[in-house]
């Protein structure tokens, strides 16, 4: 029984730790184009998305009760695996932090458990229609409708706003973009600070402690609250770079557009218990906003490697996952060796961060990439979109020719 309440307790700190790992993750999914486009301060941001995160926490448990009581069969549990689970989705995590991607914190987590639960018990305890319609479809869904909705809104407020003065509908939109960063850390911890409370739940299940099909406990919400919002405070400065400047250069109009698409989707999906990655929805309409202003350009080569991250993630947490299942299964020694190799992976991984320190001084510093060629997607958006009424771009205006000086003889 002590070995039992051993491991446990050791399931239990390390969902803390992922959720920990899950708010400086994603910190740049709520104010990375804040940040870039100056509307807040760093640490004020930061600090910002931190509480509301933490309120977030308390709104809804429907995401955590798909994690703990849809996504796998709760008898082929044990805490070893949910242990296995974690190991994968932090290492992860941590991986995509140190190169700056965006990569979903959510699959991370489901990829993990789903591994270690097929190494456990086989394929048959993963419920596979709850992977594909709350995990799969929106996963592909969210991104493209926020990435949509975000493209529409930023050309609705630059055609609103053509007529209105520059430096107060400047001011404005930073205003609104500070309103609606602080709905997308609401949204997140409405959705990703449920997951961890689903998997402390499920260990709690699978460990006696708690009836099948319960609810999160009081302490599992508080807990994962406090955890993912101190993460959060602490920020993911290299994602945050990435999202704010490497993908696309947004201005106040373009941020607030999409971040307002990005939380209304997260929420809906929220309230429906999609397991919804926030970074898929963040990311998206932020391209989006970035294909929607006039002269706006993606930059591709970023959103192809963050693509393929997306494209790994499931994957490579279920593989890490599992072998860290087969190595728990050996008996107490195999959960200690995995949990020494999860420390001194992650203390790897930070000494290596240390090499080229990245924070709030130096967060909006980033090297002007090469120039891309302007790629298919970006050119058939700019040739639909029409040149604001009684203006010549730039781009237009350079390749008129000036009128011959005249002569007098």
């Amino acid at each position: 029984m002590e070995s039992f309440s051993l491991i446990l307790a050791i399931v239990v700190v390390t969902a803390l730790a992922f959720d920990f790992t899950n708010g400086f993750h994603d910190t740049a999914n709520a104010m990375a184009t804040t940040i870039s486009t100056g509307a807040l301060k760093p640490k004020v941001a930061v600090a910002m998305s931190a509480v509301l995160n933490l309120v977030g926490a308390f709104l809804s448990v429907e995401v955590a009760n798909t994690i703990s009581k849809g996504l796998v069969d709760e008898a082929g549990i044990r805490p070893e695996v949910i242990f296995a689970a974690l190991v994968g989705a932090i290492l992860w995590n941590l991986l995509t932090w140190l190169v700056g991607l965006p990569s979903s914190s959510s699959h991370a987590l489901m990829g993990g458990l789903i591994g270690a639960t097929v190494a456990s018990a086989g394929f048959g305890a993963v419920h596979g229609d709850v992977l594909v319609t709350k995990v799969l479809i929106p996963a592909i869904a969210a991104p493209l409708v926020a990435g949509l909705a975000a493209m529409l809104a930023t050309r609705l407020t630059y055609r609103l706003g053509k007529k209105a003065d520059g430096k107060a509908s400047e001011k404005g939109y930073r205003a609104g973009q500070i309103a609606s960063a602080g709905l997308v850390s609401l949204a997140h911890g409405t959705n990703d600070a449920q997951k961890t409370m689903g998997i402390i739940t499920l260990a709690l299940i699978a460990g006696g402690t708690l009836a099948p099909d319960s609810d999160p406990p009081l302490w599992v919400i508080v807990s994962a609250g406090v955890a993912i919002a101190l993460g959060t405070y602490l920020g993911g400065w290299r994602i945050i770079r990435t999202m704010g400047k490497g993908l696309t250069d947004l201005q106040p109009q373009q941020g607030f557009a999409a971040q307002t698409s990005a939380a209304t989707v997260i929420l809906a999906s929220s309230h429906l218990g999609f397991s919804l990655s926030t970074t898929h929805s963040v990311s998206g309409a932020v391209m989006g906003a970035g294909l929607g202003r006039k002269g706006g350009v993606v930059r591709w080569s970023t959103a192809t490697r963050m693509f393929v991250a997306w494209g790994l993630t499931l994957p490579a947490a279920a593989l890490v996952a599992a072998i860290a299942e087969l190595v728990c299964r050996t008996g107490s020694w195999g959960t200690a060796i995995v949990a020494v190799f999860l420390v001194a992976s992650s203390a790897a991984i930070w000494k290596i961060s240390r090499r080229e320190i990245v924070d709030h001084t130096n967060v909006n510093d980033h090297d002007d990439p090469v120039e891309e060629p302007v790629g298919v997607v970006t050119a058939a958006m700019a040739a639909v979109t029409p040149p604001p009424a009684g203006t010549v771009t730039e781009e237009f205006s350079a390749t008129i020719p000036a009128p011959a000086a005249k002569t007098t003889v």
